[in-house]
């Protein structure tokens, strides 16, 4: 499949590198950057630079489009690709609203294109090994899920910081582990509480808390913050029947389960200015500790299901309703952090 680029940035970089490993299902047949400095690395890493875009948009031979490119280029970027005749591939957020992502959608069905999202941490090890563990109920009934990633030197630099670019954390990191927890239950959202932080940036949220509830009880709390020098763990689940923790990108981490509910009797524990027997650890052997399963992933399958959703292969992965229901749960995370105040709402 021929396979073009718009913006030679970062991510423009990682996705070349990863179509130039599939030299059998993918042909690359150029890139366009607006900044020319960025074609001209293009060139020398032996790619063929359009001279303009309108020269991509108009090579026939292209079936296949990916724009990486700052989040509020996204809407004009996808729907003149998909006019073209382009089925698209676009970076996260693919847009900046619910309302933008609907016109995209309109232009998409009425074209007859292929429009999805990179929603690449699906493939994430860490967030597969949580979901196995929840599909298989591993734990239990699962009650409680934290999802976390923080870093300590702010929000990067570029256009990232800016909000007419569509900067901010929110849309950066929460649209990843939005769309990770909204893969583990098919139940609905049903509140939203959600707290920003604006520590190193007064202009775009730098990270956020957010606490949400599924219809079936089910809770989750996912953080990002750019300002932790000590981070905390990637993953943390609670079941009925044990806790599971998956501490990094590294996957170190364990399971622990009970394994003997009847012996109840705990040995309490003294603290600085007193005891307690509620919160006495479990005696050892009454538990068992297990590794974290094992899970193979393969970014790449991302790109394969794009090539044969448009060849009509298969379905689409990243659909169209799962891109507007994270989208309204990020609107809903802005809204509470506004008002703050818990939004009531079906998700």
């Amino acid at each position: 499949m021929n396979w073009a680029l718009i913006g030679y940035g970062g991510m423009g970089h990682w996705h070349v590198r990863k179509l130039q490993s599939m030299p059998a299902e993918f042909h690359i047949k150029g890139v366009y950057d607006i900044l020319p400095e960025k074609n001209t690395q293009a060139q020398r890493d032996g790619l063929h630079a359009y001279a303009t875009l309108e020269a991509l948009l108009g090579d026939e031979s292209v079936e296949l489009v990916t724009i990486a490119t700052p989040n509020d280029s996204h809407l004009p970027l996808a729907q003149a690709a998909m006019e073209h005749g382009k089925h698209v591939i676009c970076e996260k957020p693919v847009a900046l609203s619910t309302a933008e992502l609907e016109r995209l959608i309109e232009v998409s069905v009425r074209t007859n294109r292929i429009f999805t999202v990179h929603q690449n941490r699906r493939w994430d090890e860490d967030f597969l090994i949580v979901r196995k563990l929840m599909r298989d109920q591993t734990l239990g009934n699962t009650f409680c899920v934290e999802s976390r990633v923080h870093g300590s030197r702010g929000v990067p630099g570029d256009w990232r910081n800016r909000k007419a670019h569509g900067g901010g954390m929110i849309l950066d990191w929460g649209v990843h582990l939005l769309d990770q927890l909204l893969q583990l239950t098919d139940e609905d959202v049903v509140s939203v509480y959600c707290q920003v932080t604006h520590v190193t940036n007064d202009e775009v949220d730098d990270g956020f808390k957010a606490f949400l509830t599924f219809q079936c009880g089910l809770t989750a709390e996912v953080e990002v913050g750019t300002s932790h020098f000590i981070s905390m763990p990637r993953w943390f689940v609670c079941g009925q029947n044990g806790t599971a923790i998956v501490r990094d990108w590294q996957l170190h981490g364990e399971i622990v389960k009970v394994s003997d509910w009847e012996n109840r009797d705990a040995v309490p524990v003294v603290t600085a200015a007193g005891l307690t027997k509620t919160m006495a650890p479990r005696t050892e052997d009454t538990i068992d500790t297990y590794p974290l399963p094992g899970v193979e992933s393969d970014v790449r399958d991302f790109y394969r299901n794009a090539a044969n959703a448009i060849r009509g292969k298969e379905a689409q992965l990243v659909t169209l309703a799962q891109m507007l229901r994270v989208m309204r749960l990020m609107e809903a995370l802005f809204r509470s952090a506004n008002q703050n105040e818990v939004i009531r709402q079906h998700i």
